[in-house]
């Protein structure tokens, strides 16, 4: 906060409005802007990573592997979001506590379920009762991240089986005349070329990742929204030295701009992205570049 902030009552407007965005609660919110952000930047990398195994494992000789595979992809996509986190969250985090309780609490003889609890020795709790609230925040955090990559993961998978599926056969029977193994193939010839079939199905995943951020309040960490709202509503002169009225429209109208900001700056980086990647490539976008650089 700045200096002249001691005395808001004698502040000129842009004063005071200096002063109001940079109180602590302020700081929060900026704080969860910042938590969205690696949210996706951890979330993406981690969601594709669980996709791409899926769509691989979907088209293993292995049935029950695929079948597996197959079922993760379908099962996920068929919940809505909001039932998943809140079916998920409970069950990861209670499968957790029963594996530590297990290990940790080998001589407990009480049930773990009774009635509605679920019930395990203290050593086995996530977090430890005595731990910091940082802790709490951070194994929060994880669970988000999980669900969020777990729940996506399987749109990605979907969408990479598919474009595995498109890569012309010919492609890989070339690579297999030429004395290529399964394997090699598969890294060297396939998977190369399926990126610009999968890249608008992914793009479009990614734009819904960044519009379900806001589901981050389910999962009990205080997100941009939860902070929005907070600061938003109407503030009284007997609890704070910045009172004003209900502020929610400028509030919420900020979160609108700083979402469609970061729609259109993935719109370019994923625009320029599916240039590069169709470079050389037999599709129509490839063709356009080879006649624009002729």
């Amino acid at each position: 906060m700045f200096e002249f902030c001691s005395d808001p009552s004698v502040l000129g407007d842009f004063q005071w409005l200096a002063c109001y965005l940079t109180t602590a609660k302020h700081a929060n919110l900026y704080f969860a802007v910042g938590l969205v952000l690696v949210l996706l930047a951890i979330t993406a990398p981690t969601a594709l990573a669980f996709g791409f195994g899926a769509a691989t494992a979907a088209r293993s000789k292995f049935r029950p592997l695929a079948w597996l595979a197959h079922g993760y992809i379908n099962l996920v996509r068929g919940v809505p979001d909001t039932a998943f986190f809140l079916f998920f969250v409970i069950a990861l985090d209670q499968a957790f506590e029963w594996i530590r309780h297990k290990i940790k609490c080998p001589d407990w003889d009480q049930p773990i379920r009774q009635g509605n609890d679920f019930i395990v020795c203290q050593a086995a709790k996530l977090p430890l009762g005595e731990a910091d609230q940082w802790v709490h925040e951070i194994y929060g955090f994880f669970i988000a991240v999980l669900t969020f990559a777990l729940v996506f993961g399987a749109f990605a998978g979907n969408v990479l089986y598919g474009a595995m599926r498109t890569v012309p056969r010919g492609q890989i029977e070339t690579a297999e005349a030429y004395g290529m193994t399964p394997r090699q193939s598969f890294w060297r010839i396939l998977v190369p070329q399926m990126w610009v079939y999968a890249l608008p199905g992914l793009s479009n995943i990614w734009m819904v990742l960044t519009k379900a951020t806001p589901l981050l309040f389910l999962l009990g960490v205080e997100d941009i929204v939860y902070w929005a709202r907070e600061l938003a509503g109407t503030a009284l002169p007997k609890f704070t030295d910045y009172p004003h009225g209900d502020w929610r429209m400028w509030y919420f109208l900020a979160l609108l701009v700083f979402y469609l900001g970061l729609t259109r700056v993935s719109e370019i980086v994923l625009d320029r992205l599916m240039i590069k990647l169709s470079h050389g490539q037999a599709t129509t976008g490839g063709e356009a570049l080879r006649k624009a650089a002729a």
